[in-house]
């Protein structure tokens, strides 16, 4: 989103910009809000939905109106995301920019080395927890191909035998469905066959 001139002139260097994101019904703006307030903040975007959403209009505000020199303060360091990997990837949007983060309940500053420490030991953790990921997909895959479950491009049908055969259990009365496990093919392939067959 490009800032208008008048939004770019009136932003004055240095500003200390609040983010505020509510994700459970327990949470309110206003308590995030008066802790920002008190931490000097002059100017706050806010997202009002769950975490678990990636479409946030107000932290994309605020990436577009952040200057280098600027402060970006938030009342908990899980307010920039979902999950350790979100939230390290707008840190590093920021930071990279030259934007200080600052987090007042987390104790956090990136201007100081024990807040570049702490963001260091968040990378440390969105890596594993990345790892982690990988890991648990490998092993789901693993243990669907044990239970026989086929990974890839469906297999197509490919000769008048399996058309025929595919026809033959349809006027049967099986089911789809069950056509297309017998065969080892998706349905979307059996339908296909069988209209261009037909056809």
């Amino acid at each position: 989103m490009r800032q208008s001139a008048a939004q770019w002139n009136a932003h004055q260097p240095g500003q200390r910009i609040g983010y505020v994101r509510v994700s459970t019904v327990s949470q309110t703006l206003e308590q995030q809000q008066a802790a920002l307030e008190a931490a000097g903040v002059s100017k706050t975007f806010s997202d009002t939905m769950s975490g678990s959403r990636d479409d946030r209009p107000g932290l994309g505000e605020l990436m577009a109106y952040v200057r280098e020199g600027d402060t970006v303060v938030v009342w908990k360091l899980d307010r920039l995301g979902r999950n350790a990997l979100h939230i390290l990837e707008t840190v590093k949007a920021l930071t990279g920019r030259g934007v200080t983060l600052v987090s007042v309940s987390d104790g956090i500053d990136s201007s100081t080395p024990a807040g570049r420490m702490m963001i260091g030991v968040l990378g440390s953790l969105a890596e594993y927890e990345r790892a982690l990921t990988v890991e648990r997909t490998a092993l789901k895959r693993a243990a669907s191909r044990a239970n026989g479950t086929k990974f890839g491009r469906p297999k197509k049908v490919e000769d008048a035998e399996h058309i025929a055969t595919a026809k033959r259990m349809k006027a049967e009365g099986h089911t789809a469905k069950d056509i297309a496990k017998y065969l080892g093919v998706s349905r979307a392939t059996l339908y296909r066959y069988l209209v261009d067959d037909a056809a």
